[in-house]
């Protein structure tokens, strides 16, 4: 369990902010805006009216004491930095800060942000991989090259094994999980007989995965 504190109550801040609460962890949330605090009262503990622009009210939080602390006011991009710069002077161990632009990464990681968020541009890199291949269904990007993608399996691989087909031998990539329908088998095992509809989770090089892809 953390201490997570979230300034900003956008769509994406209370969406994240609900999200980390139902993970078990300790939430605060904090927005000027009054309507959109008592809006998330009900499920928050801790909510708080205030303008982290100012420093007194950043001091007022104890901001040291949170183990990550999210800036998601990135639609006012001064105000984000303003804000970030505060938690960093008050001792924030890890500040995540969302932007919506290259440029303002730099400069939010520059005076103090740990991290820097931008989920405009990786909401569309993911859906353009999706839709980029009929047979991609899934795709979790881990650096530049590698990624984890959701792939159905080839049709000639029904009724034999994942050491059978040596799939890592033959196709460069390493399958970590199979699905079927709703279930998820996790790490099969060398003799999973693979079945009519199975898709695979894959680990890999994004052109060898399509490669795979492209023969489904």
């Amino acid at each position: 369990m953390k201490s997570v504190l979230v300034i900003g109550l956008g769509r994406f801040g209370r969406h994240l902010a609900t999200k980390m609460l139902e993970m078990g962890n300790d939430v605060m949330v904090v927005d000027q805006d009054a309507e959109q605090v008592e809006l998330m009262a009900g499920r928050f503990v801790e909510c708080t009216i205030g303008d982290c622009t100012k420093e007194p009210v950043v001091a007022s939080l104890g901001v040291e004491n949170f183990d990550i602390c999210f800036v998601t006011t990135g639609e006012d991009f001064q105000s984000s930095l303003v804000i970030t710069a505060l938690l960093k002077r008050h001792g924030a161990r890890k500040i995540v800060a969302k932007t919506t632009q290259d440029i303002q990464e730099e400069l939010l990681k520059t005076i103090g942000a740990s991290e820097v968020v931008y989920p405009e541009r990786e909401i569309a890199e993911r859906v353009a991989v999706r839709y980029n291949s009929d047979n991609v269904f899934n795709y979790i990007p881990l650096t530049e090259d590698v990624a984890m993608y959701e792939i159905p399996i080839l049709r000639a691989w029904v009724g034999n094994t994942i050491v059978g087909i040596d799939v890592r031998k033959k196709y460069n990539v390493n399958i970590i999980a199979v699905k079927q329908g709703d279930t998820l088998r996790a790490t099969p095992g060398p003799n999973y007989v693979f079945q009519e509809g199975d898709h695979i989770m894959v680990l890999g090089k994004s052109t060898d995965v399509f490669k795979l892809a492209s023969r489904a």
